[in-house]
């Protein structure tokens, strides 16, 4: 597959990839996920239709990527199973796929091609109106959209492993609905940390989340699984400010690899992340992206 070609439908037969080179290329993402008590901060995951895309992400020190088709008929279903390995072939960070809500064929046929993450994507749209799809019954740890503190509840009681808060996707740049949305979710748990246990067990109540969810929540003074912000973000001052507002990490668009040297602006983005309460790193990060 041409490095530069747009992701397409192609015939291939999935090799065994080396499980071991992954794990070890890609610890910063996998302690993020699969740790529920100690979560240390600081990722950003891009998302990419080309493999030349996936390789400039992993350069610029992406912590994963999330595969999406640029054909437009294509973007409202799970993403070709067999452009996957091809993916996996080309770099070693983790690779997350989405599937439409409720969709449990496409999450089984993501977890059986062996993606590192399922993305239950509302971005791709619904597939059951009634159902999400249950978690537990994976062994694929999976990623769910919210925009306040009762979704991103609901669907960790699903068993969700991170929660992306997400605003409008925006080729602009305008991250407004994704900083509101991201600030609710905050200042809900702020409340919720500072409730009493009968409180809390109202609360879980009027928003249908176990009680010890909710007070598990308040306790930590955090959601218990690890949280990124989406939507809008194509600067390094986007993503160390939704890292000062409280989040673990970014997801970033595939807007991004069409700006100048997207190389540049993804390592700015990756070190802001890193770097967000230094201003002048930050400085530095967005200097000549334009």
């Amino acid at each position: 597959m041409d490095e530069d070609a747009t992701v397409g439908v192609c015939n291939f037969t999935f090799p065994r990839m080396p499980v071991q080179s992954r794990v070890n290329a890609s610890r910063m993402c996998t302690s993020l996920i699969s740790s529920r008590t100690h979560m240390p901060r600081g990722g950003a995951i891009f998302e990419v239709s080309r493999i030349l895309d996936a390789k400039i992400a992993e350069k610029a020190g992406a912590c994963a990527i999330v595969l999406s088709q640029s054909i437009c008929f294509c973007n409202s279903r799970m993403i070709d199973p067999s452009l996957i390995a091809k993916f996996k072939a080309a770099v070693s960070i983790p690779i997350i796929a989405r599937v439409r809500v409720g969709h449990v064929v496409e999450a089984e046929t993501l977890q059986a091609v062996g993606v590192d993450f399922i993305d239950e994507s509302e971005i791709l749209g619904t597939a059951d109106k009634e159902n999400h799809i249950n978690k537990g019954d994976f062994t694929c740890p999976f990623i769910c959209g919210s925009t306040n503190l009762g979704e991103a509840l609901e669907r960790i009681k699903e068993g969700a492993a991170m929660i992306r808060t997400q605003g409008i996707e925006s080729i602009s740049g305008d991250i407004a609905t994704t900083v509101q949305n991201v600030r609710s979710v905050m200042e809900d748990i702020k409340l919720l940390h500072n409730m009493s246990e009968e409180e809390r067990l109202e609360f879980s109540g009027e928003i249908g989340v176990p009680s010890e969810l909710a007070a598990q929540t308040g306790r930590m003074g955090r959601l218990p699984v690890v949280h990124f912000a989406a939507g809008g973000i194509v600067t390094p001052a986007d993503a160390a400010f939704m890292m000062i507002l409280g989040c673990d990490g970014v997801f970033v668009g595939p807007e991004m690899f069409d700006w100048p040297d997207p190389y540049k602006r993804a390592r700015g983005i990756v070190e802001a992340v890193n770097r967000y309460n230094d201003p002048n790193a930050v400085v530095v990060a967005m200097s000549g992206l334009n």
